[in-house]
C-alpha cells in the first residue's frame, strides 16, 4: 500500500512539473517578439581630445565632457527562453577636440571634429540570470504574486554604420572627407576612406518587466570598428601647400590648425595612430513592449 501511494505521489509530482514546464514554454512562445525604444548617451574613443596624458588605448582615454544624447529603436525575437536576436537602429553624435586636453602634443595639434553616427545592427543575446514570478491567468477571488520578469544578458553581433566627420574653422563646420586632410585623393598612395563601415557591437544589459507586456531596460555596448577615420585623423601630415592647391585654403587650414608658437604639422610627422582603430559606445535606457504571437509565429499588432 505504501509503495502504491509513493508511486502515485511521484506520478503527480512529475505530472505537475511537466505541466508547469509546458506552461512556461507556452508563455515565452506567446510573447516572443518585443519592441523597444530608448534614449541615452554616446561617446567616442579615437585620436582627438581624450585624457590629460599621452594618447592611450581604451577607456583610460575617455573624455566625459564630449558625451552626447543618443536615440534607439529595436525589435527583439526570442529563439529560446535564454537566447534572442535583437536588432537596433541607433543614432548618436560623437565629438573630439584637442582643446579639451592638457597633453602638450594634442593641445598644440589643435584638431577638432564632430560626426553623426547612424547604425543598424543585429545582436545575439545570451541570458546570464533570469527570474519570473506570478501566473499568466487572472482568476477572480484568487490572490497571487505580482507578475514580473527580470533578466541580465550579454550580447555580440554585427552592424553597419555611417559617419561623416566635420571640422570647425572660423565658427563654420566643413565636411572633412572631401577635403583630403591627409592627402587622400591627392597622393596616389592615399585613397579616400569610405564613410559607411562595418562594426562589431559587444556589451551587456538588463531588463525588468513589471507586467505581462511592459518593461524597462538598460544596455551598455562598445562598437569595435575597422576604420581609423571616424574623426578624420589617422596617419601623418601631408604637404599643406599641395592640399591648398588641390582643395583650397580652408582644406589646408583644417588639415593643420596647429598653434603657431608650437607647430606640429611638418610633412610626414605624426598626425594620428593608424594601428589603433576608432571605437564608439552607446548607453541606452529603454522602454519595452511585448507583442503577442499568433499561430503563424508572427506577431499580432
Amino acid at each position: 500500500m505504501k509503495k502504491n501511494l509513493l508511486a502515485i505521489l511521484f506520478i503527480l509530482l512529475l505530472s505537475s512539473s511537466v505541466t508547469e514546464a509546458q506552461r512556461l514554454r507556452a508563455r515565452w512562445r506567446a510573447y516572443r517578439y518585443e519592441w523597444s525604444a530608448g534614449i541615452g548617451a554616446t561617446n567616442f574613443l579615437g585620436e582627438l581630445g581624450g585624457a590629460n596624458q599621452i594618447g592611450t588605448d581604451g577607456f583610460k582615454d575617455l573624455e566625459i565632457s564630449t558625451t552626447r544624447p543618443a536615440l534607439s529603436l529595436g525589435l527583439r525575437y526570442k529563439i529560446s527562453p535564454g537566447i534572442a536576436i535583437h536588432s537596433h537602429l541607433t543614432y548618436g553624435q560623437v565629438r573630439g577636440d584637442d582643446k579639451l586636453t592638457t597633453e602638450q602634443f594634442r593641445k598644440n595639434r589643435n584638431l577638432n571634429f564632430k560626426s553623426n553616427i547612424f547604425e543598424f545592427n543585429a545582436n545575439f543575446e545570451l541570458a546570464l540570470l533570469s527570474s519570473r514570478e506570478g501566473g499568466i491567468y487572472r482568476l477572480r477571488g484568487v490572490k497571487r504574486n505580482s507578475t514580473f520578469e527580470a533578466s541580465m544578458y550579454v550580447f555580440a553581433g554585427i552592424g553597419v554604420f555611417h559617419f561623416n566627420p566635420k571640422g570647425e574653422l572660423n565658427k563654420k563646420w566643413y565636411e572633412l572627407q572631401p577635403l583630403g586632410t591627409e592627402g587622400q585623393g591627392i597622393s596616389p598612395a592615399r585613397s579616400k576612406y569610405k564613410r559607411t563601415q562595418i562594426c562589431i557591437p559587444i556589451g551587456f544589459g538588463g531588463r525588468y518587466f513589471f507586467s505581462r507586456r511592459w518593461g524597462v531596460g538598460v544596455e551598455l555596448g562598445i562598437r569595435k570598428t575597422f576604420t581609423d577615420y571616424i574623426d578624420d585623423v589617422s596617419k601623418t601630415y601631408y604637404d599643406n601647400t599641395a592640399i591648398s592647391q588641390a582643395n583650397g585654403p580652408d582644406a589646408a587650414a583644417l588639415a593643420d590648425p596647429s598653434i603657431l608658437e608650437y607647430p606640429v604639422g611638418n610633412v610626414g610627422s605624426q598626425r594620428g595612430d593608424p594601428s589603433d582603430k576608432d571605437a564608439y559606445m552607446f548607453m541606452i535606457f529603454s522602454l519595452h513592449y511585448k507583442l503577442r504571437t499568433g499561430r503563424s509565429n508572427f506577431p499580432i499588432f
